[in-house]
């Protein structure tokens, strides 16, 4: 008996300790870390007959992958529970895809709600345990489902107040004329629910901006809402869960409806002296739909018609780039309670807008995300008080004020002061271009402390000028608000070196400024959607945020921005071809290459940093018709004969200095567009279009050729060679251009080209900035980089910081010698350039061939005054962690390597031969953690936590 113990006792020893060491080496302990559709949590407007379903898994150990998955789709929580898949049982699928996993079930039906969940299986086919239940609900998905509900407008305008008109002036105007746009309207109705209400929804859109309340609140923070497009094409609808708001007996609906970009009838006004509507769709109007399931199984809808009553209010003026104006005396009272006299209000019209379709916004919406307190506040001349908030911001101002009845107190917002620094100077916001200041008017209607915020406009501004108050303003009479898309930052980066940091915290505030549903140029004077702008920006965006739905929503404005366009070389033929400008009917003139190659570019970042190639397919014939439309450009030097330019290089003005612009415009164009042939080749092998891929590769090869014929020169009086240029040069490195033999006198030639002639100085506009950095730091050249970047002389980035900017401005200038800065100070296609942070410092780069981060590459290039770097990369699969630190000549680095996906760790002969993980060398490693070199150099990691250590030489 003591034997067979003691036998059973070695015996349970034995596996005790063999399940430690297999503990340390294949952990199979799996948890959900997120499940999504359609990349979002719990979705209650979902549109897509075939949503995506992905999950984030943790799990402990090393090289930890997806082997199968099992998705169960129910019409209840019941069924779920049970394990009944009555709407799709995937069954086990022995597939590793975890992200974007298509649905293949029965048709999903509008306004029902499906409950899933998700099994999955390791790499050892272990099994996780059933995720826990997830639910999706669906959309209204097509018109005929917005029922009886009606669009309504007001019917009549009976604004009298004399504060009611604005100056309205361009360039082109020889004196201001008085305007006033389309009214701000005001609708209400009630109804009486006489049974318990089990769940309630309201699906709301808006032509214009429009804010929804309930009983005498707001239903929702959203603000600016929905977000702006080709209105007449595609318009967006909002849905609420107003279940707890709404009560059995008597409810109140108000909504108070503004132009926003829809109904802005007064800037861009191609004939301003008459009173054509311009660029507006015509008067606002919003639809609304309110559905009521009740406790007892029965339902009804409330919707607006012209049943509901309407009236004007305080709001007098509304205009998205000139302001609001408040007129306090005239607020209509608790107008959004049950039991208000409404008597002497109007009926709403009902209109029928023209839109082709309505869906369901996906994009996140409009916020106040922040507030600012005075930094500064100082006296002006005139003896008006001027507030400084410390920061350059997107938004509008909030008010708190005691004054008498009727005073006028005025607001104008700007970016900067005059060069004395004793005034605000408008040079960017006084309306020069579209012909209004950006200018807040409130009328006190006196007695009491008085509160109030804009609803229907936001401005770009640092600093406000107030008019009309009796005492000095504080932090309590003003604030600035942060109003913007409320994008999540999920990346971030951080380094030693103060400056850089600095850099990206600019870079990110210029570009969360410039978010209001679509990727602007700038938050005042424009506030368009240039596609330049928008491809310069958009990587350096894509490692800090979640923009997976918001460039697919800018998408669709590119299409329905799109317009017939003859082709260059065969009129005859007519492609469509988008704009400048998308969306809105400020369109400017047909894309030039190099904007238009956004068509191609924001699918192929998507799909490069998502892995989710439906965009690819949703827009792949629009994109197919424009790379021909381009193509039909072509010279008989086989160059393409169009493009724009390399936009703001140091100095550069269109009209006193075009010849600043160093980059022939014909260059830096058909560098785009080689790049471009190379992803639509991809595109077309994505789609099956075997022809147009060849197509592509043909194009490419010969444009390469072309390309170095035409344009690739010797330096005089050195052996060195370029393309004319910096950014043609930096663009050919980055791009693939440069013939290999010829890449050392190419770099060369850039590098002469800085030290030499610029005096270590770039000379790059958005084209060349995006990558000078990253390409330098690829071929050797790291430290130019950095004294590029932080060079305290013009121009530089540490110049314009120390210039006081705290976001990048459209124009490199010489800002001491100029009264104050004429144009914007607020540009994010500037913020492109930071993308090296991440890339560079960073080292993390998606695999152009398993995207989406399913491969990355781990690369950290830099300067030798940047010692530490960490980064964060949100991907699909959860977040890439590298954090490293250069400890003399070891370069000691963490690195988490997210489940289910691989890391290429790219070294040199010498790094590897002293690389060890988690403290061992590769080669007592190697089997431990599945680890594979490939191309002789390179290791392979799977998923998990590593410490590595290797020799910088």
């Amino acid at each position: 008996m003591k034997k067979n113990q003691l036998l059973l006792s070695i015996l349970l020893l034995a596996f005790l300790c063999f399940s430690c060491k297999e503990k340390k080496t294949l952990n199979t302990s799996l948890s959900f870390n997120k499940l999504l559709i359609n990349s979002k949590t719990n979705p209650t407007t979902i549109e897509s007959e075939t949503p995506l379903f992905s999950w984030e898994i943790k799990a402990e150990g090393f090289h930890k992958s997806q082997s199968t998955y099992h998705v169960l789709v129910s019409s209840s929580k019941e069924k779920l529970n049970n394990n009944e898949g009555d709407i799709w049982n995937s069954k086990e699928q022995k597939i590793s895809q975890s992200t974007y996993v298509k649905y293949q079930g029965k048709k999903l039906e509008p306004l029902q709600t499906y409950y899933w969940k998700v099994k999955i299986w390791d790499e050892a086919n272990q099994a996780s345990n059933w995720s826990e239940p997830q639910s999706f609900q669906m959309g209204l998905m097509n018109n005929e489902n917005w029922g009886a509900s009606k669009w309504i407008t007001l019917n009549k305008d009976i604004r009298t107040s004399e504060h009611r008109f604005r100056e309205y002036k361009t360039g082109k105007m020889k004196k201001a004329k008085p305007v006033d746009g389309f009214a701000a309207s005001y609708f209400r109705n009630e109804i009486n629910l006489n049974k318990d209400i089990e769940n309630a929804q309201v699906y709301i859109c808006g032509l214009g901006y429009y804010e929804l309340y309930l009983n005498g609140n707001k239903v929702g923070d959203h603000v600016l809402d929905p977000a702006p497009s080709n209105y007449d094409k595609q318009a967006y609808y909002v849905n609420y869960d107003i279940t707890e708001q709404i009560k059995s007996g008597k409810n109140a609906f108000g909504i108070i409806l503004g132009n926003g970009f829809y109904g802005q009838n007064i800037s861009w006004n191609r004939d301003p002296e008459s009173n054509k509507s311009g660029v507006s769709y015509g008067p606002p109007t919003v639809r609304c739909l309110v559905k009521l399931n009740y406790v007892d199984g029965s339902s009804s809808d409330f919707y607006t018609d012209k049943t509901w009553r309407e009236a004007t209010g305080p709001i007098v003026f509304n205009n998205i780039y000139g302001g609001d104006t408040y007129d306090a005396r005239y607020e209509l009272g608790n107008w959004t309670s049950v039991g208000y006299d409404d008597h002497s209000w109007g009926n709403a019209k009902e209109v029928h807008p023209k839109i082709n379709k309505i869906s369901a916004q996906q994009i996140p919406a409009i916020k106040k995300l922040k507030e600012f307190n005075p930094t500064n506040v100082f006296q002006a001349p005139d003896g008006d008080w001027i507030v400084d908030f410390g920061q350059n911001i997107a938004g509008w101002i909030k008010l708190n004020v005691t004054e008498k009845e009727g005073q006028l107190i005025e607001i104008t917002t700007v970016e900067t002061l005059l060069r004395n620094g004793k005034d605000i100077f408008q040079g960017s916001t006084g309306g020069g271009a579209n012909g209004m200041p950006q200018i807040y008017k409130y009328i006190c209607k006196g007695n009491k402390e008085e509160s109030w915020e804009p609803k229907f406009s936001y401005h770009g501004f640092r600093y406000a000028k107030i008019k009309g108050l009796s005492k000095k303003p504080d932090a309590n009479t003003i604030k600035s608000v942060l109003v913007a898309t409320d994008i999540q930052e999920k990346g971030s980066f951080k380094s030693n070196d103060s400056l850089f940091n600095k850099m990206h915290s600019i870079s990110k505030w210029t570009i969360e400024d410039n978010v209001h549903g679509i990727p602007e140029d700038c938050p005042h004077r424009e506030k368009c959607g240039w596609l330049g702008d928008a491809h310069a920006f958009c990587e350096y965006a894509l490692y800090n945020y979640d923009m997976y739905d918001f460039y697919k929503k800018y998408m669709e404005d590119i299409r329905t921005q799109m317009r017939p366009t003859k082709g260059h070389n065969n009129p005859e033929i007519k492609f469509q071809v988008p704009t400048m400008i998308a969306p809105g009917k400020r369109t400017s003139t047909y894309a030039k290459i190099d904007w238009g190659v956004a068509t191609m570019y924001l699918p192929w970042y998507n799909y490069l940093y998502y892995g989710d190639d439906a965009i690819v397919k949703e827009y792949y014939e629009e994109m197919k018709n424009l790379t021909n439309f381009y193509l039909n450009f072509k010279g008989k030097n086989g160059i393409m004969q169009d493009g724009m330019g390399d936009w703001c290089p140091p100095r550069w003005d269109r009209r006193l200095n075009p010849s600043a612009m160093e980059c022939d415009p014909i260059i830096s164009a058909n560098a785009y567009f080689y790049d471009v042939l190379g992803i639509m080749e991809k595109f077309a092998e994505i789609n099956n279009d075997k022809d147009f891929s060849q197509k592509m590769k043909n194009e490419k090869n010969a444009l390469k050729t072309a390309f170095n014929k035409e344009f690739l020169v010797n330096i005089n009086d050195t052996e060195n060679k370029w393309y004319q240029s910096q950014t043609a040069t930096v663009q050919a490195l980055q791009f693939g251009l440069a013939p290999e033999n010829e890449i050392e006198n190419i770099v060369n030639g850039l590098v002469y080209d800085i030290v030499q002639v610029k005096g270590g100085h770039h000379s790059t506009g958005i084209h060349g900035n995006r990558y000078i950095y990253t390409v330098l730091s690829k071929y050797g050249k790291a430290d130019l980089a950095y004294e590029i970047l932080t060079t305290p002389d013009f121009p530089s980035q540490i110049y314009i910081m120390n210039s006081g900017f705290t976001t990048w401005p459209e124009r490199q200038f010489e800002w001491e010698t100029m009264e104050g800065p004429t144009n914007s100070l607020n540009h994010p296609m500037h913020s492109g350039f930071a993308a090296y942070f991440f890339e560079s410092l960073g080292g993390i780069k998606s695999s152009k061939t398993q995207v989406g981060y399913k491969m990355f590459t781990v690369k950290p290039e830099f300067p030798s005054k940047i010692n530490k770097t960490t980064v964060d990369v949100p991907t699909p699969y959860g977040t890439i962690h590298n954090s490293w630190e250069l400890k003399q000549n070891d370069l000691v680095m963490k690195l988490e390597v997210p489940f289910n996906t691989k890391a290429k760790l790219v070294l040199t002969e010498k790094e590897l031969e002293t690389l060890t993980i988690n403290n061992e060398l590769l080669i007592d490693v190697k089997e431990t953690y599945n680890l594979e070199v490939v191309e002789n150099t390179n290791v392979i990691l799977g998923s998990g936590n590593y410490q590595i250590k290797y020799k910088k030489f």
